[in-house]
């Protein structure tokens, strides 16, 4: 969902299968199978049916700290999104996406590990960036905190603007909510009532206690790491 505006941090804005191996039919008398002849089979066609019915077991699904330390290892040069490539880009969804397979919390929305506040480490988004302006006009860091149990949801920048926004969510399922902005704050202080258009998609496909991957309803990919389990976002 995009718990954002266009100059605002959303991370709330943002919503890959092996190939099947089939192993060649075997006969089988009363006794024993017996293995095809692959004696007037050319040499790769006779490798191929030694073989290709293998990797489909024998490939193993990587576990799931290995494929979050090659995740934080490729986006860790990246300024957050910023200095990203499209290749590299590209790079990181890939390993997203395996993670994603593996998550060991298959609905978030019922789990106490979604709430606190999340530091937005990587992003697609670019207004999220803010590319278009000059580094030092950039926020320094972004967070992102939710509460189930409120159902509500809070954006926030850091240096040089502190701009805030708040949301309330409504789960659309386990794992997705829809998200309906209702007060920006400018500055962290002065308070503005957001628009009704205000509003987005958000679909958590990644959950541990320390780590989080949300997809958005404009496409972007966001992950997050926990910085404050007890945070509560205000009501």
């Amino acid at each position: 969902m995009a718990l954002s505006s266009p100059s605002f941090f959303s991370t709330l804005n943002t919503t890959s299968s092996l190939p099947h191996f089939h192993a060649p039919k075997l006969s089988s008398s009363s006794h024993f199978p017996i293995t095809p002849s692959t004696t007037h089979l050319p040499l790769s066609h006779k490798w191929r049916a030694k073989v290709s019915f293998f990797p489909s077991f024998l490939k193993k699904r990587k576990d799931a700290k290995i494929i979050k330390e090659e995740l934080l290892q490729a986006i860790e040069p990246l300024d957050r999104g910023a200095e990203a490539t499209l290749e590299d880009q590209q790079a990181v969804d890939q390993i997203a996406s395996e993670l994603e397979k593996v998550s060991p919390i298959k609905e978030p929305l019922k789990s106490d590990l979604l709430d606190g506040k999340w530091e937005l480490i990587y992003t697609t988004s670019q207004s999220i960036l803010q590319t278009k302006r000059p580094k030092l006009l950039r926020s320094v860091t972004n967070y992102q905190a939710i509460n189930v149990d409120t159902l509500r949801a809070q954006n926030m920048e850091s240096w040089p603007f502190f701009n805030q926004v708040t949301a309330d969510l409504t789960p659309l399922n386990p794992r997705k909510v829809a998200v309906k902005f209702d007060t920006f704050k400018i500055g962290g202080i002065i308070p503005i009532k957001a628009p009704g258009r205000a509003r987005g998609e958000l679909e958590i496909t990644y959950l541990d206690e320390e780590l989080r991957v949300s997809r958005g309803d404009k496409g972007n990919l966001f992950i997050l790491k926990m910085v404050d389990p007890s945070y509560r976002v205000p009501v």
